[in-house]
């Protein structure tokens, strides 16, 4: 006679699929996660073990020779202030008006919404370019000023059509309910969808906060005063220095250490605030990144 299984008994089969499942997840994180051990690694060796070694992962000596030499002067520590300046300025200002204008579209009772949301597609598959952009910055005042890194990216599209699908899935009932209670359109975003939306908007804020913290060809665009530099111009400054090469920024006359080491020391100090950032959105992050895409 077959023995019964328990409600709550879980098959043998099953089992022997979680087990696989689980170590094939391990085995492809590990491999994704090796390349930044071997960058973490390399920024802490030592030269001779640069030299002897084609692919590093935990050094036998440790140096910071990388690190001395980038934090050799306050020239850094003005750029990090510059780059946490537009980063935390711009996500803000980004997030305003992404979070406005997505509401809006998504009230099926928009005059014009159809078009509106047109124009806006639109924009993901054609853009002015890079010499009629610059123009228009030029012509507005804002070179050589931080508003240029924020003002001409201050909405990405597909971010914005995120938000606008996520509002258009909330239930209709709550707006009514809202709105017989005499709360106008304001108090319903701000004191209803939007504490019911973080998932979706901290899932978008690590989007703007990541793309304006990388910020690197508008700045070379835009910003001829190197004292307005974000890190990562400044950090590519460094390694064409640590190259062997000349240019004209700030002032490194120590003997660098060698090229390799600086360049993993500098991926180093470009990523970790954004990953420092990331256990604080962890649990928004998935959610909210499949919530708005259910449909448009």
């Amino acid at each position: 006679m077959k023995k019964k299984r328990r409600p709550n008994e879980v098959s043998a089969g099953s089992r022997v699929f979680d087990a696989v499942n689980n170590t094939l997840l391990f085995l492809i994180a590990f491999i994704t996660f090796l390349p930044f051990i071997h960058v973490v690694g390399s920024s802490f060796a030592t030269s001779a073990e640069i030299a002897s070694s084609k692919f590093l992962l935990f050094p036998t000596k440790f140096s910071l020779d990388a690190y001395r030499y980038i934090f050799s002067t306050d020239t850094i520590f003005r750029a990090l202030l510059v780059s946490i300046t537009v980063t935390v300025g711009g996500t803000v200002w980004s997030m305003l008006l992404s979070t406005l204008t997505a509401y809006g579209l998504s009230r099926r009772d928009l005059v014009g919404r159809r078009f509106i949301n047109f124009i806006i597609v639109f924009t993901l598959l054609f853009n002015g370019g890079m010499i009629p952009t610059f123009l228009v910055v030029q012509q507005t005042g804002l070179l050589n000023s931080l508003w240029s890194l924020i003002i001409p990216v201050s909405i990405n599209a597909f971010n914005m059509i995120i938000l606008r699908s996520f509002f258009m899935n909330l239930p209709v009932g709550l707006e009514e309910s809202a709105k017989i209670d005499g709360a106008n359109d304001f108090s319903i975003l701000f004191r209803i969808v939007i504490p019911i939306s973080l998932p979706a908007i901290a899932t978008i804020s690590l989007f703007y906060a990541v793309t304006y913290w990388n910020t690197y060809m508008h700045a070379i665009l835009y910003l001829s005063d190197a004292s307005k530099w974000p890190v990562q111009v400044l950090l590519r400054q460094i390694v064409v220095l640590a190259s062997g090469m000349n240019y004209d920024g700030a002032a490194y006359t120590d003997v660098p250490p060698p090229e390799v080491t600086v360049k993993m020391a500098t991926i180093v100090v470009a990523t970790v605030p954004v990953l420092l950032c990331y256990p604080f959105l962890q649990k928004y992050f998935a959610k909210g990144a499949l919530l708005g895409s259910v449909k448009g």
